[in-house]
Order: structure tokens, then C-alpha cells, then sequence
């Protein structure tokens, strides 16, 4: 059964940084599609950034390009997003999430989604 589990959340000053983790479990990771998806309060869930199955390519959303980095270890099977020059619209809810096939931002084309991890960026 694949498991997907975040960690690395917290509550930083905007301008500071934080690495999230998906570590994920129940699959071969280098045939997976991953990416990160966030929501707000109030808000639809966004994609902020996605990954190929082989760790290679990757797209981001106008909104975190050039501050975000995601990343795969196919060898730990984990996912990464390193988040920097953090600011309070990015206080969110962020959730890892996998499928076969492509990478895309759209929530319900992924099979497989971890808990989420808390981010809080305070002004």
C-alpha cells in the first residue's frame, strides 16, 4: 500500500527558509510522478511545484519560481521542497502527492496524497 508522509513544517519570519519531506513508502519511487500542493484557509488547493518520475524535470507555479526547489531521491524514496525567501502568503497547509503517467497541477489526476505539513510564515 503506498503511504506518502510529510514533515518539516513550522513557523518561520518571512524572508527565512524551510525543507519539506515526503517520505514515501509501498512503491518504486522512480516510476512516480510527484509534486506539492498547498491550501489555505478559505482557499482551492494549488499546485506549487511538480516533479518527473526520474527527478529531472520540473515545473513550479508563477507564484513560488525562483524561491521554491523540489527535488526527488529515487534511492530514499523522498521528496523535497526547499522553500526560500518565505512571505505570509505562503502560510499554508502543504500536501506531496503521487501518480503515474505525467506531471501535472491538477489535484484530481494524483492517486496518492501524504497528511500534509503545516507552514506558517508571520510577518
Amino acid at each position: 500500500q503506498v503511504q506518502l508522509v510529510e514533515s518539516g513544517g513550522g513557523s518561520v519570519q518571512a524572508g527565512g527558509s524551510l525543507r519539506l519531506s515526503c517520505a514515501a513508502s509501498g512503491y518504486t519511487a522512480s516510476t512516480y510522478y510527484m509534486a506539492w500542493f498547498r491550501q489555505a484557509p478559505g482557499k482551492e488547493r494549488e499546485g506549487v511545484a511538480s516533479i518527473d518520475a526520474a527527478g529531472s524535470t520540473s515545473y513550479y507555479a508563477n507564484s513560488v519560481r525562483g524561491r521554491f526547489t523540489i527535488s526527488k531521491d529515487n534511492a530514499k524514496n523522498t521528496l523535497y521542497l526547499q522553500m526560500n525567501s518565505l512571505n505570509p502568503e505562503d502560510t499554508a497547509m502543504y500536501y506531496c502527492a503521487a501518480r503515474y503517467g505525467y506531471c501535472t497541477f491538477s489535484a484530481n489526476l494524483y492517486n496518492y496524497w501524504g497528511q500534509g505539513t503545516q507552514v506558517t510564515v508571520s510577518s
